[in-house]
């Protein structure tokens, strides 16, 4: 059982990692005037449980952070994601 939840925070870790990433990617890409990503692709990495991810990335990079749906909503994906995945522990037993 031990080694099957060190494998899901291994696979959340990285999935965060990866959002934050392409977060700082897409700020590099938006100082130097290239291709960027489209808003809806960082929105659906932040719904593949990595909004905890790219919601640091934002702040980190400063990124996408005057426009009020990002925060907003990627904040209240880490929020639903949070508690989803509290209650999922709590059915299984592991809190």
């Amino acid at each position: 059982m031990g080694n099957l939840m060190f494998a899901k925070v291994f696979i959340l870790t990285v999935l965060n990692i990866i959002g934050f990433v392409m977060v700082g990617v897409d700020k590099k890409q938006s100082v130097d005037q290239n291709r960027r990503l489209p808003e809806v692709f960082l929105f659906f990495v932040a719904v593949l449980f990595a909004s905890l991810g790219v919601f640091l990335g934002l702040f980190m990079f400063r990124h996408k952070t005057r426009k009020f749906y990002f925060p907003f909503g990627i904040g209240l994906l880490v929020i639903e994601q949070t508690a989803l995945l509290y209650c999922l522990a709590k059915i299984f037993g592991y809190v």
